[in-house]
């Protein structure tokens, strides 16, 4: 895969799309490599977290927590591990390859260095990270006041 197809796979993933063509060929550059069979395990299930990684090619899927959930699967340009890019931590699931895969590893420090070159990307991720924190924070919200409305007991009359 070339320099030039690795930066449009990158550009067309969730947050390095405001990354300027510079800052993409440096993370291209710097980033791990992996590559995985179909079934290959990419990681496990409170695994330590030490980056995340966009899909380069191939699809990988991430397990679901809830018995009986269907697997989400990724395809070239996903993003597995948003918070990975920023900080370390435990994987919340396991994932495997489901065909060939290749995927590029970008850790912390690699992104603190891509963002300290670029502000105006950081800029940018922070005010997309910022808004996403928000609708998490309406959609509590809304939850919490669907608790509220059910009352103490569920909505059950006490017996």
């Amino acid at each position: 895969m070339g320099l030039d197809e690795n930066i449009a796979i990158l550009k067309a993933a969730p947050l390095f799309g405001f990354l300027d063509r510079d800052a993409l060929r440096l993370l291209s550059f710097a980033a791990e490599r992996r590559s995985l069979g179909p079934g290959h395990r990419l990681f496990a299930r409170d695994e330590r977290a030490e980056g995340g990684f966009v899909v380069l090619s191939g699809t990988i899927a991430l397990a679901p927590r809830r018995p009986g959930a269907d697997p989400v699967t990724v395809g070239r340009s996903g993003l597995i591990g948003r918070l990975a890019l920023f900080l370390t931590g435990e994987r919340p699931c396991d994932a495997h390859a489901v065909t060939a895969a290749e995927v590029m590893r970008i850790t912390p420090t690699l992104m603190r260095r891509v963002l300290a070159e670029f502000p105006d990307a950081a800029r940018a991720i922070h005010a997309e990270l910022a808004e996403d924190l928000a609708a998490l924070s309406r959609d509590l919200e809304g939850i919490r006041a669907r608790f509220d409305a059910i009352g103490p007991g569920g909505g059950h009359a006490p017996g």
